[in-house]
């Protein structure tokens, strides 16, 4: 979700990165390209893609809790919304799932610390779409197009990876988690495993409907598993607002802090935030399913060293879901094999892809 600047002010050109091998990419020089798509003008396609097209989610949808811990109000909701959406009946049934949809996507405006604008103003919005698959009980795999450029992003249930046109192929650190784009109400069995083991937090109201709000927090050893000796990985939260009245998920949002510094350098904050309104509920074979939504991301950069204080970067993206079944004849666990680069690389290199850009 965020992105991650190189830690010498000077940002790196594009070109020479592609230009590097698979092997001589390490950690270091990936961040290093990433950092310098937010200061080139010409980039705003690719920071929008690396920041809204495929971010994860802060945690493994296995994710178990003490009891102790698990709230019962929690409980309480969760199973509000399971009979809000039906999705209990499917209950061992769906082995897999399939969607279609179409995004519109905007870097809305660049702020200073002062909040008036600094330099971008806004971009053209660009139109994609994409196609998302699934298989019980953590594979998955999507195809984002957008303007010509084209993000894949899977998982084989061992590791996650990723494709772009400008870094190739890698893979994720930290333990598998599910794609933050199926918790956008397309997955509401995911959303009830995940959130029946959150912390209730209270009630809100957003979008103007009350709601009570759910957290789900990365535990340390999780973003330990997802730092290094370059870039750690702070926190990463999630709430859920689940409607009070109807008990359906109608907003998400989460945040995620990255405290990035090399040697001899001062430290750079990056803080990544994305908010998630869900809406348009229908009907697939019986079990309520948004179909579309409004993201919106804004992501800070502080430190020290930043003489013109806190920047800011706001992007927005709208999407709906144009089809979706369950069960798909013929989706094997074969679709979901790795690129074959990523499979030779990993776990010796373990290339990642959770910069200040994405979770």
């Amino acid at each position: 979700m965020s992105r991650l600047a190189p830690l010498s002010e000077e940002p790196t050109n594009e070109e020479d990165a592609a230009n590097c091998s698979k092997k001589s990419q390490t950690w270091r020089n990936w961040l290093k390209s990433h950092f310098s798509l937010l200061f080139s003008k010409k980039s705003d396609l690719k920071v929008l893609l690396s920041v809204l097209g495929c971010p994860l989610f802060p945690v493994s949808l296995h994710q178990r809790l003490p009891i102790s811990e698990v709230s019962s109000s929690a409980q309480y909701i969760i199973q509000h919304f399971t009979a809000a959406t039906g999705c209990r009946k499917l209950e061992g049934t769906i082995k897999n799932m399939y969607a279609t949809g179409r995004v519109t996507m905007a870097m809305v405006d660049e702020l200073d610390s002062s909040g008036s604008a600094a330099g971008a103003s806004g971009s053209v919005p660009q139109k994609g779409c994409f196609v998302m698959w699934q298989m019980v009980p953590n594979k998955w795999l999507i195809e984002l197009v957008v303007d010509g450029h084209k993000v894949v992003a899977g998982s084989d249930g061992n590791m996650a990876w990723r494709h772009t046109p400008w870094l190739g192929a890698h893979a994720a650190k930290g333990g598998v988690r599910p794609l933050r784009r199926a918790f956008q109400g397309l997955d509401p069995m995911a959303v009830a495993a995940v959130f029946s083991l959150a912390q209730y937090m209270g009630e809100k109201r957003i979008s103007n409907v009350d709601c009570f709000v759910l957290k789900l927090s990365a535990d340390q050893a999780d973003l330990a598993e997802r730092s290094d000796n370059t870039a750690e990985m702070i926190k990463h939260v999630m709430f859920g607002y689940f409607s009070q009245r109807n008990g359906l998920l109608v907003y998400l949002e989460d945040s995620y802090l990255t405290r990035i510094q090399s040697p001899g350098s001062y430290p750079t904050y990056w803080e990544t935030t994305m908010g998630t309104k869900i809406e348009d509920y229908r009907t697939v074979e019986g079990v309520m399913i948004a179909h579309a939504g409004h993201s919106s991301a804004i992501i800070a950069r502080f430190g020290d060293n930043l003489r013109a204080g806190t920047a800011v970067t706001r992007m927005e993206e709208s999407w709906m879901i144009d089809d979706l079944s369950f069960n798909v004849p013929g989706l094997s666990i074969d679709c979901f094999i790795p690129p074959e680069e990523v499979q030779k690389d990993y776990p010796e290199e373990n290339l990642d892809w959770r910069s200040p850009l994405h979770g």
